[in-house]
């Protein structure tokens, strides 16, 4: 590639000066009265290479005209540079998510099993995510995952190992023990607080905005932090909540366990969310109040999140040129110099040669 093409224009004065360094150099002659016994004789090794001196005169001015040219070699860059978002995955695995309100394929799967699927696209994007139904997926944001019942437990702190905040989603189970059952909002919302929080201390540059997405089939009845006074927290740092009620309204299946036969058979129990207070958390904090009633409309909220937050992401695009005519040019194993050092070079040549074995007298 030439920054100055037109320079080239100048390579059509070479045979001009080819011309007038050998058709129009002056001969000088002396007078002698025959030469005949000189024709026998062979011309040396110097006359033969006699042109040389004018060969590289005017291959210095090639290479100097071609170097004045500016040729250069581009290689284009690519910088992205995204403000990502840190999203914590706050999901209840409580004995209610057995509910088998929820469909996948047809075929009848409790609550967690649904998330599992739908939370698991909404972290790594859907196969065709270009279609209006799919998921793009959190490719440039950090995600975590914190689980409660009784309890809140992180499971993973926010990474951008989405693999691996998959495959732990994958991995929860619903509580069977009744010691470890209930439902922490409370704790739940105040845990990934603080592993949200905690990202300002580990990051070179601080994350732009933090989310939390909160799934809960039930009410607050366990934990020692009320969830409001935890949506006060999330407030004042600054991150954002949404939460989503999960469970058909009215009544849903649920499998338990018949004491005396010791088989499994399914109860109709009545579907408790307290709305309220999880609207009141969203309102709080910012963000939104959804309901989630099967997995269609489970999809469709996690779609208008992914909506909502979006990440940033800039793409600076950019060529590095080489100058040619200043810049050592690689081509394999081997190093070309720069086209001002051949230029250079060829003069100093012609020079030598001209004042020592072409040396010519006056």
């Amino acid at each position: 590639m030439l920054h100055n093409p037109w320079i080239l224009t100048l390579l059509l004065l070479l045979p001009i000066i080819a011309w007038r360094m050998w058709a129009g150099r002056r001969r000088s002659a002396v007078p002698f009265s025959s030469t005949e016994c000189m024709q026998d004789l062979q011309p040396t090794w110097r006359q033969r290479l006699a042109w040389l001196p004018a060969v590289l005169t005017l291959l210095a001015v090639a290479v100097t005209i071609i170097a004045l040219a500016r040729p250069r070699e581009g290689r284009e860059q690519t910088i992205v540079d995204a403000d990502g978002i840190a999203i914590e995955m706050v999901v209840d695995r409580s004995g209610s998510m057995r509910a088998l309100d929820f469909k996948i394929d047809g075929e009848h799967v409790d609550r967690l099993t649904a998330i599992k699927n739908v939370a698991g696209r909404f972290i790594g994007g859907d196969e065709d995510a270009s279609q209006e139904e799919g998921l793009s997926g959190r490719v440039s944001d950090l995600v975590g995952l914190v689980t409660f019942a009784g309890y809140a437990d992180a499971v993973t702190p926010p990474t951008l190992d989405h693999a691996f905040v998959t495959s732990q989603l994958n991995h929860q189970e619903i509580v069977t023990e009744r010691s470890e059952d209930g439902t922490a909002i409370g704790d739940a919302i105040s845990l990934a607080v603080e592993k949200l929080n905690s990202l300002d201390d580990r990051q070179e540059k601080k994350v732009k905005s933090k989310v939390m997405v909160l799934l809960t089939d039930g009410e607050n009845n366990a934990g020692v932090i009320d969830p409001q006074q935890a949506a006060e927290l999330a407030e004042n740092m600054g991150i954002k909540i949404y939460t989503i009620g999960v469970g058909t309204r009215g009544r849903a299946p649920v499998p338990v366990v018949n004491p005396f036969t010791g088989r499994e058979q399914i109860e109709w129990t009545e579907v408790n969310i307290d709305e309220d207070t999880l609207r009141q958390i969203a309102d709080e904090t910012g963000g939104k109040y959804f309901r989630a009633t099967d997995t269609e409309s489970l999809t469709a909220i996690y779609r208008e999140i992914d909506q909502l937050e979006k990440s940033k992401i800039e793409e600076q695009h950019f060529v590095d040129y080489r100058e040619l005519a200043i810049q050592t040019t690689p081509v394999g194993r081997l190093t070309f110099p720069p086209l001002v050092l051949v230029a250079l070079g060829l003069l100093t040549a012609r020079v030598v040669l001209s004042n020592t074995l072409f040396r010519e007298l006056t």
